[in-house]
């Protein structure tokens, strides 16, 4: 069955707010035990929050734009306590913990099976209303935590299929705790210098597959969380990544920092990545631990942003484990591998872990490595924020650095530095207060 939002009194002219008709045909989809609510293509569609229920394909035509209000007060119809909205007290790159909870909503759902969003039409998030400080290298929000454009929280069989998203002021995808989870084909489109604009956010979820998609956002773009407000749902498992093209201003792909519970058996895979801060970044900062990670056939084109503003400093694969806090029980990264793997960029592999080593097993097989300067941002340093104590060291440029862990195993990498690079490197590989490594030439 199909309920088409113009049949429920939508103007889809770009100026009505056709909140309470979409939402009108979406609870009598769901109360008629499930179908398709169609936008039709062609027309602009202006709302506020949209609580999507079980059993509803929210389908857009192609064409359609379902666009966010301009109030602030059309996202707060949920009743979730508002939380702060006088600005940050520090820009996000500075403080920036989250529990993984927003108060205000676009598209939303919780406790449901089987909801879909699919079509060839756009959904835009209407950022510039949250915008704060602006600069040329960086915008920031006017709050934080802001509208997330998809938040889906306890969803069995979630399917996000072909849609462009876009526009989004705060993460893209917020799933929490959804278990059977398809993403193929969408694009996410976002401003590469709005802050905590992420794509894709698995949050302590199972069973998910992201394929054949198109990224571009800043942060990050598809990012594993294990937030602590929903530590109830336990680990983030069972991930298959493959067939995508990413563009992030910090982190491509991403694990943490919330990292409260396991991350395991997750393959990344067939994925091209460019002009992105870091390509790979596991970022360990909590009591939970990642493990059984492989990543494959990548091609990875890093190249530096404003070091004040962004994390990172053109890694293409960091993996780091360091404390949040001081008292902090940090877990540990293990059993990882990297294989088929081709960087080219600012910067070169950094591994970074705590006093008591809690990185361990990781392999690094066919590995190529071309530096080359593409920027002049600085990067004779360590960035290794959020962190307790200190969260950049100054150091030189290394085609690999390693610190503080152990079972490391590399086969197979090659390293070619441009020659304007050859005089800041000094030495090329730098491994302190790491046991049990191993290197086999190629």
């Amino acid at each position: 069955m199909i309920y088409n939002v113009l049949d429920f009194g939508a103007a889809g002219d770009g100026c009505t707010n056709d909140r309470a008709a979409i939402q009108a045909a979406i609870d009598k989809c769901a109360a008629a035990g499930g179908g398709r609510v169609l936008l039709p293509g062609g027309r602009v569609f202006r709302s506020g929050t949209l609580v999507l229920k079980s059993h509803v394909e929210l389908h857009l035509g192609m064409g359609a734009l379902l666009k966010g209000s301009d109030r602030m007060e059309d996202y707060e119809i949920l009743g979730v306590e508002p939380g702060a909205r006088k600005g940050l007290s520090a820009p996000t790159y500075e403080n920036c913990e989250y529990n993984g909870k927003p108060s205000l909503f676009f598209l939303y759902a919780k406790d449901c099976e089987g909801v879909a969003i699919t079509g060839m039409g756009r959904i835009d998030g209407n950022e510039e209303i949250f915008y704060g400080k602006v600069t040329p290298w960086h915008i920031d929000g006017s709050f934080y935590p802001r509208v997330p454009l998809l938040y889906l929280e306890n969803i069995r069989h979630l399917s996000l299929l072909h849609v462009t998203l876009t526009g989004s002021a705060f993460w893209t995808v917020h799933m929490v705790g959804c278990n059977d989870v398809l993403i193929d084909g969408i694009r996410i489109l976002n401003n590469l210098r709005l802050a905590n604009c992420d794509g894709i956010d698995p949050d302590h979820c199972k069973n998910v597959r992201i394929a054949n998609c198109h990224i571009e956002s800043a942060d990050d773009c598809i990012v594993f969380k294990n937030t602590a407000d929903a530590v109830s749902y336990g680990a983030c498992e069972n991930i298959v990544v493959t067939n995508c093209t990413l563009m992030s201003t910090s982190a491509a792909i991403k694990f943490g920092t919330e990292s409260e519970a396991p991350f395991q058996n997750i393959l990344i895979q067939n994925c091209n990545i460019r002009n992105t801060n870091r390509g790979i970044s596991m970022q360990l900062r909590d009591s939970g631990c990642m493990e059984n990670v492989i990543f494959s056939n990548i091609n990875i084109g890093t190249r530096l942003f404003s070091k004040e503003h962004w994390w990172g400093t053109g890694e293409p694969i960091a993996v780091t484990a360091v404390k949040r806090k001081q008292d902090t029980r940090i877990g540990y990264i293990r059993n990882v591998r990297f294989q088929n793997i081709n960087c080219y960029g600012e910067n070169g592999i950094l591994i970074y872990g705590d006093e008591s080593r809690n990185i361990s097993g990781l392999t690094f097989d066919g590995i190529s490595l071309k530096l080359q300067k593409e920027t002049d941002w600085p990067r004779d340093y360590h960035d290794l924020r959020p962190a307790w104590g200190e969260e950049t060291v100054t150091d030189g440029l290394y085609a690999l650095y390693a610190r503080n862990a152990s079972g490391l195993t590399f086969r197979g990498i090659t390293v070619e530095a441009a020659p304007e690079l050859k005089e800041e490197m000094g030495e090329t590989v730098s491994i302190e207060k790491c046991d049990q490594v191993v290197w086999e030439e190629k």
